[in-house]
């Protein structure tokens, strides 16, 4: 039995070694090197302050903004350590009641749209955490950020087409815009910050 103990003792000492400690120093050191700002959180900084990261939806609710997916992260929206959907299915009461408000209000913030409502303005992600809404959710919001923020609709919708990001590779997934982005230009336009 004595002859056992030592070697499983240095083979658990040397695979501690070589999986707790060489093995995420390499794999963090190579992804600081080769993939700093995604190793990093994908951080935005607006003016120095950290204003986000580009992977993670925040709440916009000003009429000035655009806005992004609903949250069902429950009672705080965007709260990453909440992270995951309503869990209520596609017949469930709760969740028709909730994508009816939503659209309601909606259209009510968007009077002068008369096409249907897009999917991601109504309804949350499985994450509950997406940052982007697809190009034809952002165009549908141009008028109303363009009304309030006293632009030209043309203008808003040319920082639209600036911000939408194609298919990584250009082949896997839908253009997308990430909202944090948008509004930030949005206010860098209107500003000068």
């Amino acid at each position: 039995m004595k002859n056992l103990i030592r070697p499983a003792l240095t083979l658990f000492a040397v695979l501690s070694v070589m999986t707790g400690l060489l093995y995420p120093a390499a794999i963090t050191g190579m992804a600081q090197t080769v993939f700093p700002e995604q190793a990093n959180g994908s951080l935005i900084r607006h003016q120095g302050k950290l204003v986000g990261s580009s992977l993670i939806g925040q709440s916009f609710s000003s009429p000035g903004y655009f806005w992004g997916r609903p949250s069902a992260t429950g009672p705080v929206p965007d709260n990453a350590a909440a992270s995951g959907g309503s869990n209520l299915g596609p017949q469930h009461p709760a969740l028709a009641e909730a994508v009816k408000g939503r659209i309601e209000a909606v259209r009510l913030a968007h009077a002068d749209q008369t096409g249907p409502v897009p999917a991601e303005l109504a309804t949350a992600s499985a994450s509950g955490l997406d940052p982007h809404i697809s190009p034809a959710a952002a165009y549908y919001q141009v008028a109303r950020v363009a009304k309030v923020r006293g632009l030209a609709p043309e203008t808003v919708r040319q920082l639209v087409d600036a911000h939408v990001e194609q298919p990584s590779w250009h082949m896997f997934g839908d253009r997308t815009v990430n909202v944090l982005k948008l509004n930030l230009a949005l206010d860098r336009r209107v500003y000068g910050s």
